[in-house]
Parts: C-alpha cells; structure tokens; sequence
C-alpha cells in the first residue's frame, strides 16, 4: 500500500515567553533633543534679558522649545491634536512679538498653556505604559517636569500682565511690574519645588491658587513618578538565587 504522508504541523515553540503587552513607541523625534531644547531655554534665560534684542531671542527660544515638543509626539495618536493646539501658540508668539498687545498675548498664552498641558499628558501617559525603564523613558520624566515649570510661568506671566499687583517683589525694584522672562520661570520652578525664597510672594487670590496648586503638583509629580519608575526597574530585575544571596 502506498504510504500516505501526514500533513506537516508547524512546530510551536511552548517554552516562547508571550509577547509583553506594551505601548508601541510613539516618539520620532528623540526626547533627549527636547529635554536639551527645555535646559538651553533655561539656562538662556536670565542672560537674554539683559540684551537689547531679548524679545526677539525669547520668542526664539519659546518656537524651538513648542516645536521639538510637537515632533516629540509626533508619532502617536494625538500628532493631529498636537499639530492643531501648537499652530496657534507658535503663530500667537511671534505676532505677540510684532504687534503687544494685550489681546493676541492673552490668546497667545492660552493657546501655549493648552498646547504644553496636551505634551505633559502625553509625556506621562507615555512613562505610565513604558514596559521598561530606559533613556527615553527617563528624558520623559525630566521633561515632563520641566515642562510643567514652564507651563506654570506662563501662567504667572499672564495673570502678572492682567493684574500687575498679583505679585509683590521684596527684593527687588521690580514690584508691580509684569512678572515676565526668566523671573517668571525663577518663581515657578522654587514654587515647583517647594523651596520658596519669599522675595517674590502671590498676594492676590488667583496668585495663591496657582502657586498652591504648582507646588501639590510638583509633590505629587516627584512622589508617583519615582514609584512608577522603581515598579518598572524592580519588574524587570531578576529574581537572586539563594546561591548568589550567599556569595
């Protein structure tokens, strides 16, 4: 009798670890050229206001900072989003530059203040999902810090510009002045950090509640962040073998 071959099965590898669940990488652009764009800005800041072209090299530095934030996320789902919320905040600061007046900077901070709470979301939703802790993952982490700072001085600078005595300077000839450039960002980030100076010090009522809503954020921010990064590292560490417990 003719001898019938039997049809031929793939073979399944069972000792196959499955495939971990994760997010798939939704950043192009790298988060460390974001992270080094949000430190220049920084430690540029208390020098360009001195110079007579500040203005101009402010708005620089805020376009760089708004679009590598925008090609940051330019791999995930909320690109289009991302795209639709920058366009105005980019344009907003440049026509704020050309023409100051108070209704395009008004518009112009709003529109950077949604743009940059969208980026934090996303920079977090980002560190939440990762499978595991990396370079990006920890660029993500300062970033998103950072970028929560900033956010926050243009917040003050707003409310400076719509209430000059929402602050008052004790140190400092510039009380009842609009609390702009690297001043802003000097407040927010001591408010950030709980550390507080008392040289700048929120009196009105809106002043108090950003700083005490920055400063539980900032808190809160520090205290999830470094748990869920020690939850990803201790996940990933093997377990010791009593062997290597006794060596």
């Amino acid at each position: 009798m003719p001898r019938t071959e039997q049809p031929k099965h793939p073979e399944t590898n069972t000792g196959a670890q499955p495939a971990q669940r994760g997010p798939k990488p939704v950043f192009r652009f790298s988060l460390s050229s974001f992270l080094g764009a949000l430190v220049l800005n920084l430690l540029i800041s208390p020098f360009v206001d001195q110079l007579r072209g500040g203005t101009l090299i402010e708005t620089m530095l805020i376009t760089l900072v708004l679009l590598c934030a925008v090609l940051s996320i330019a791999g995930g789902r909320g690109a289009l989003v991302g795209v639709v919320l920058v366009a105005p905040a980019g344009i907003g600061e440049w026509m704020n530059y050309w023409q100051p007046e108070l209704l395009i900077y008004v518009a112009t901070r709003g529109a950077g203040l949604l743009f940059i709470g969208f980026v934090v979301v996303q920079l977090l939703r980002f560190i939440l999902y990762a499978p595991r802790v990396d370079s990006e993952v920890l660029c993500a982490a300062i970033a998103g810090y950072l970028l929560s700072g900033l956010a926050w001085s243009l917040a003050y600078a707003l409310l400076s510009r719509l209430d000059p005595s929402s602050f008052v300077f004790t140190l400092s000839p510039k009380s009842g002045q609009p609390m702009n450039g690297f001043t802003g960002l000097y407040f927010s980030f001591i408010t950030l950090s709980t550390v507080g100076y008392g040289d700048i010090i929120p009196v009105s009522e809106v002043a108090r509640m950003l700083a005490m809503v920055e400063a539980m954020f900032g808190m809160f921010y520090m205290t999830l962040l470094i748990a869920r990064l020690v939850s990803l590292y201790s996940s990933k560490t093997p377990p010791r073998t009593p062997t290597e417990t006794k060596s």
